[in-house]
């Protein structure tokens, strides 16, 4: 006897296309969000990552197209004052922005959305997305992990590292904003966590728009049979 294959998990061939998410991942500096998207963008073939545009020049390892798009500030401000841009900020005389028409495309699509942004981009999107939104706050194991890893990665000052803690403290302060917290001690441990998440959202009924049709053809069915 050959059993029957079970419907797909996750809204596929059985149950038809379902609507993606915007995965949000932010953290204070250090506490391993730039590993975590990256292993989350290799293990996940469904699951894009968010380019952003911004106003300043292209350090000589970045691509266009790739890391960022490069844009001149009347480009930026034309995009901001059509509504273009789901969220936006400047930074250091610097803008950016995420552009509304390749996120709503590819959730129209099916295809999730990364993001790696701050909690006050986070508030941004979440006031635009509303339910396409699933918020992650990635916590340091402890204040002194945080500072060990800032020094481990050489990549600042020790002057740029007191204020990157400094800020950490404020950023970590808006943790209970996120719709999930998620301990950082191990980078594969994390991982795992966040794609739990991931698939979990994944299935939530309001997202997996071919569920409707997929059980009202099992009511007719049935219907048809016995009633």
């Amino acid at each position: 006897m050959t059993a029957s294959a079970p419907p797909a998990a996750a809204g596929g061939a059985v149950l038809g296309r379902r609507r993606g998410l915007m995965l949000v991942l932010s953290s204070p500096s250090g506490a391993g969000k730039t590993t975590i998207s990256r292993e989350l963008l290799r293990l996940e073939p469904d699951l894009s990552l968010s380019v952003s545009v911004t106003t300043r020049t292209p350090r000589p390892s970045e691509r266009d197209g790739i890391d960022y798009h490069f844009i001149d500030a009347a480009r930026f401000h034309a995009l901001r004052d059509a509504n273009d841009l789901l969220e936006s900020a400047e930074v250091f005389g610097n803008f950016y922005g995420t552009p509304r028409q390749p996120v709503d495309a590819a959730l129209a699509a099916g295809q999730d959305v990364l993001f790696d942004v701050d909690w006050q981009g986070t508030q941004q999107l979440r006031a635009a997305a509303r339910s396409d939104l699933v918020s992650v706050f990635i916590l340091p194991p402890s204040g002194e992990a945080l500072e060990q890893r800032l020094n481990t990665r050489a990549q600042d000052s020790a002057e740029v590292i007191a204020r990157r803690m400094a800020r950490a403290a404020d950023e970590i302060s808006h943790w209970s904003e996120y719709d999930y917290a998620v301990v950082n001690a191990e980078v594969a441990d994390c991982v795992r966590a966040v794609q739990s998440i991931l698939h979990g959202e994944r299935l939530k009924r309001d997202r997996q728009t071919g569920l409707p049709r997929f059980v009202q053809s099992i009511q007719a069915a049935l219907t048809s049979r016995h009633g």
